[in-house]
This record gives C-alpha cells, structure tokens and sequence, in this order.
C-alpha cells in the first residue's frame, strides 16, 4: 500500500490505528453486564452490528437474536443470526428481516432482557416503511437525499418520519422488556438520536420539518410520502412510556479514534493541529479550506518537526455528474486541486467503515507528485471533479485506500502530514 513512500506509510498506521480502537471485539465487553437471568434477545443494526454480535458472544456465550448488517459485513455467530441487506439505499432483504426482528421482540415481557447494538449504516439496514409507504418510496426519498449534498441529521431526520422502526419506534415494539441499546457513534456529535436515525430514542422531530427538508434540498417526493408527510409522521416522543426502561450508551465515537491517531503520530515526533471530529460540508469546500491550512502551516511553520493535520466528522457530495466516488476520494482530489503540486505535503482521507459512499474503496491518499502523475497518465483532474469521478480516478493512478469491510463504524478520518 505505501509503495516504499514513509510517509504514506505513516498516514495508514494512523488510520489503521483509528480503526482498531473502535474495533468491537476489544471495546464491547467492557459494556456489557452480566448476562441476565430470563429471556435475553440481542437485535441490532449497522456495519459494525455483526462484529458486536459475534463481541457479545465471545462474552455471553450463545445467544437468541437476529442483526442486520451490509452486505459483506457479516460474522460468524453462534445463536445470533446475522443477515445481510442493502446499505446506503435499502432492499427487500433489510426490510423483510426487520419485521422479523420487530415480531420478536413483540413478543417480549417485563422480565425479559433485549439489548439493541447500533451502528452507523442503520438507517438503511433497518428498514420498515411506515403504514401507506412502500420500499420504493423510501429507496427513492433516500437516493434523491444522498445526492442532494444534505448534512446527515437532515437526511436521517426525514428517515425517522417515514419509518414504523427508527425514532424510537424498535424500543417502543419491544416494551415492556428491559432494553439496553450499546452505541458505535458515526455522526457529529455522537448524539443517540442520530445514530442509524436513532431506533431506541425517542424523537421531538416533526413532519412539516421533514417536508421542508425535502423542499429545500430540491427532492420531489413520490405522492405517497407528501401525503404521510402532510397527515404528520407520528413520532415516538422521548417522554413516552414505552421508553422507560431504555437505557442508551456510546461506547466508541471518532473522538476517541482521532485522539488514538494523534497520540501515535506524537510519539514518533509528529506536532499534531486537530481540527475537531465533527467537521461537516461539502467535500470540496472543505477540502479548499484545509489546503489553505496546510500551505500557511507550511509557509509559516518555526518548528521543524513534521506536522499533521487531524480531523474527522462526515462530507457530502452534491452530485452533479455520473462518476464514481465518495466523500473522501472527492475530498482527496479536490485537496490536491488547490495545493497544485506542493511540496512537502501528504494526505489520506477514509472512512473507517472501508466504504466510501457506496464504493467498495476506503478513500484515497495524495502526494505532491499527485496531479503531474496524473496528467502524465492522460488524465484530467479537475474534469474528474466535475464528474463526481474521484473513485476511478485514483484507482488509474494506483492511490485508492482498500481496507475491506473494518467491522466498525466511526467516521471519516483526515490526516494531512506536512514537512
């Protein structure tokens, strides 16, 4: 992967470290309670949901219980069952396997025991059309959204109007049994609400908000959710009953991935400027905005040790033409745009699920030499911006970021090393 370049090769040490400590199988057990006596039912959603199942049985032993997770994503388990379903836009298979997972816990009484394990990709995964919507309405809703550039808690807002699981609405199906919902944060600020739309939280939100999402972000709606829209979408207030005996917690988020990267890069003699782990905007304009960072750090920079430019927190694409890429390969190639050639500065940019947007590929990674090897190879970078073709574009040069499915879910990661 670092072609014998060490600084390549010290960018994906730290990614790779702010991978492994949200890894589930080391963070999960120290969470867990006992095993309770009774009947205990595990449920959950997210890409990292397998991994925390397969976490809770390494501890527990086996259990009864059914996870969905992405495609790929999936672990071996001993009593739960893991399916496999359609993640960003949601499928057939994500929506039959979370009626059954409502059904089961529809079954459960007062002195029964459901712990919930969440994680971002959720939203998709758990998938059940509220009464009048059919799949295809949410698919559609959910693909306008995503190509409209729409910060996340906007995107999963309208979710959880059109959804009879997310809001609350999967911890308000198993009352009145004992709930404990255990967290991997991959939004902003990590608040439970928006995390995979938030199925064990109660939600204050409305429909005439999400209508006016949709309005603003420019998505027509299929008649059949303007029409729910307009009826109101039903919430699960966070003060109903149902939720008593629901305790939500955070037990990874990308705060403690980036401090993790950032103590790693110091103790190998690295100045470490971190912009925070909630950064959120177009790929593009942020990328612009950290260039200017780093060509000032450069230019004006007393120390003479290395310095890296740390950050996390979730990117949007706009789409404006029908390439291949995502948030951190867009990201990456917009960055080198506006260094031009640099010297001295490297940069990766992934997300630590290892799939950015719905392409199969991390991220990328950039060198000074990034655009002169590319126009020497006949391509035209900023042509690929346009395109929203940052995928393929760093796949011709070599620079694509491929980890496979990481099992954990907490954000993008930046680093920009400057020397």
């Amino acid at each position: 992967m670092d072609d014998g370049n060490p600084d390549f090769a010290l960018l994906r040490r730290l990614f790779d470290r702010a991978v492994a400590v949200a890894d589930p199988m080391r963070i999960l057990s120290g969470h867990l309670p006992a095993k309770p006596p009774g009947r205990v039912v595990v449920i959950g959603a997210g890409k990292a949901s397998a991994r925390m199942a397969e976490a809770v049985e390494a501890a527990w032993g086996p259990c009864e219980g059914l996870v969905i997770t992405r495609y790929g994503h999936g672990r071996p388990c001993q009593g739960i069952e893991i399916v496999e379903a359609g993640h960003p836009v949601p499928d057939a298979a994500g929506v039959a396997a979370t009626r059954r997972m409502l059904d089961l816990v529809a079954g459960l009484g007062p002195d029964d025991f459901a712990l919930a394990l969440i994680s971002g990709g959720g939203s998709a995964l758990l998938c059940a059309p509220a009464a009048g919507l059919t799949l295809a309405d949410k698919q559609a809703v959910a693909q306008d959204l995503l190509a409209s550039g729409a910060p996340i808690s906007e995107v999963n807002g309208v979710r959880k109007q059109l959804s009879a699981v997310k809001g609350g609405r999967l911890a308000a199906a198993a009352h009145p049994a004992r709930m404990l919902a255990l967290m991997i944060s991959d939004v902003p600020g990590d608040a439970p609400g928006d995390i995979a739309s938030g199925p064990t939280v109660g939600d204050a939100g409305d429909a005439e908000r999400a209508a006016r999402v949709l309005a603003h972000r420019g998505v027509t709606p299929p008649p059949a959710v303007a029409a729910h829209l307009a009826r109101g979408g039903a919430p699960v207030p966070p003060e109903d009953p149902r939720l008593a005996r629901v305790e939500n917690t955070v037990i990874a988020a990308p705060a403690q991935s980036l401090a993790a990267a950032a103590d790693l890069a110091r103790s190998e003699g690295i100045e470490v400027r971190h912009l925070g782990d909630a950064i959120e905007g177009e790929a593009r304009r942020v990328a612009a905005d950290h260039a200017a960072l780093a060509l000032a750090a450069r230019r004006d920079r007393a120390s003479a040790r290395p310095l890296l430019i740390l950050s996390g927190g979730e990117l949007t694409v706009t789409r404006r033409g029908n390439g291949c890429g995502g948030p951190n390969a867009e990201y990456c190639l917009a960055l080198a745009l506006a260094l031009q050639g640099a010297p001295g500065i490297h940069a990766l940019a992934c997300d630590t699920d290892g799939v950015d947007g719905a392409a199969e590929v991390a991220g990328a990674r950039i060198a000074p030499d990034t655009l002169e090897r590319a126009r020497a190879a006949g391509l035209d970078p900023a042509a690929a911006l346009a395109r929203n073709d940052a995928h393929r574009f760093f796949a011709a040069l070599g620079d694509q970021v491929v980890t496979g499915p990481t099992l954990t879910n907490v954000n993008d990661f930046r680093a920009l090393l400057i020397r």
